[in-house]
């Protein structure tokens, strides 16, 4: 393999063969992108993407909208909301997802009190306030970002625990299932 000039970098090109660039580029989308343009950011030929794309798409990867006379590609959005909960049940115990969903709480309790606000949009309102210095505005501008981050990730985690003791139980039925074929 040959690195780049660039301090000895190997460019993706040469680390990664076309469809796996195809699949990183696939595995980054939050939104409908075409043919043309995920074949461009992955620097591979228009028709191994369109390939590529097909298979993602039988594997229920991806989903294909027919928008204006042009097709889009976008992710399975309940798919990923599936992924992240089992990733939040399969990284933590019950107990740690918990603990953070208390952590969220007291954090979000904290920019309430210390900004007298009661949601993120009332302390992005304060932003307008022209006594603010920038430091200040910069620092709430942070605050909101961590605080939407926050609220998202306590929908999450919520999620997780609902289905925790469901996801023990079908793990526990697998096992049971893969021991009597065994037996």
């Amino acid at each position: 393999m040959s690195e780049s000039p660039r301090n000895g970098v190997q460019s993706w090109t040469e680390s990664m063969s076309a469809r796996d660039r195809i699949r990183a580029v696939v595995e980054t989308l939050r939104e409908p992108w075409s043919v043309n343009w995920i074949s461009e950011q992955a620097d591979a030929a228009w028709s191994t993407t369109n390939d590529e794309l097909q298979d993602v798409v039988d594997q229920g990867q991806l989903r294909r909208v027919e928008a204006s006379e042009t097709t889009r590609y976008q992710p399975d959005y309940t798919r990923l909301l599936f992924e992240e909960i089992r990733t939040l049940i399969d990284e933590n115990t019950r107990e740690e997802l918990r603990n953070e969903l208390a952590a969220i709480t007291e954090e979000i309790e904290e920019w309430q009190a210390t900004y007298d606000v009661e949601t993120w949009e009332e302390l992005e309102q304060s932003l307008a306030d022209g006594d603010l210095a920038s430091a200040e505005l910069h620092e709430r501008r942070e605050v909101i970002t961590r605080w939407e981050e926050n609220l998202e990730d306590r929908r999450l985690i919520k999620h997780a625990l609902a289905l925790y003791s469901d996801v023990e139980a079908a793990r526990e039925q697998m096992m049971d299932v893969a021991d009597r074929a065994i037996r």
